[in-house]
């Protein structure tokens, strides 16, 4: 089955890099959509289905946080599962991000494998 997966973060060649982690990874990506921060991401999910979202945080605008608290409060939005991908990855951050809503946490550098396995781990998808 492929999946819809929407990338959000500041800067583009970090989205181009995170869609060339999963196609690198296996993981089964039909759709990759991509928004520069908070807004621009829920203004696709206004247009848009995804299965999945991977956030960073520190962004203009809406950052990482502020958006979380947006999908948690839309009941339509906050049955999806958010994957947060952050240079920060202190303790304090991870808890209050989890504290959020998010349903997991990745801190840059990743790997491929790292990547899929938790993107699969939140999809319920039987790691292959």
């Amino acid at each position: 089955m492929a999946y819809r997966v929407l990338i959000v973060d500041d800067s583009p060649s970090m989205r181009s890099f995170i869609r060339r982690v999963i196609e690198i990874s296996g993981f089964d990506c039909g759709v990759c959509l991509e928004a520069g921060n908070g807004e621009e991401a829920l203004t696709v999910l206004n247009r848009e289905w995804v299965d999945l979202i991977l956030t960073d945080i520190n962004m203009p605008g809406m950052d990482g946080a502020e958006f979380v608290r947006r999908l948690e409060a839309d009941d339509c939005l906050r049955s999806i599962p958010v994957l947060v991908i952050s240079t920060d990855s202190s303790n304090a951050r991870i808890r209050h991000m989890l504290a959020l809503g998010v349903k997991g946490y990745i801190a840059k550098p990743f790997t491929p494998e790292s990547l899929r396995a938790e993107l699969e781990r939140l999809l319920g998808v039987p790691h292959a």
